[in-house]
């Protein structure tokens, strides 16, 4: 599945699944998830957010991964980045 790139006519790139794994509280977690939102807006993506602590009641062992590292980037369900935003990385990838 592809889709429009804002300001590139014609050229697509991969959809992507972008998820931020974050927790109640996190002085880190809140400016992460606006300069993700940031990013992903440009390449026409949203950001799911996914606190490790509410969804530990379904899925223990994304808090035992995670959960001591947040906020921690998904990129297509794997782990991009944590503690911050690797922003250069991130746009490069989501290019692809």
């Amino acid at each position: 599945m592809t889709e429009p790139r804002p300001g590139a006519p014609g050229a697509s790139v991969p959809a992507h699944e972008v998820t931020l794994l974050v927790r109640a509280g996190c002085g880190a977690c809140a400016p992460a998830r606006e300069q993700l939102e940031q990013v992903c807006e440009e390449f026409g993506l949203t950001v799911t957010c996914i606190d490790v602590d509410d969804a530990a009641a379904t899925d223990p062992e994304l808090r035992a991964e995670f959960g001591d590292r947040l906020p921690v980037v998904l990129l297509d369900g794997r782990e991009h980045s944590y503690w911050e935003v690797d922003e250069s990385r991130l746009r490069a990838d989501l290019a692809r």
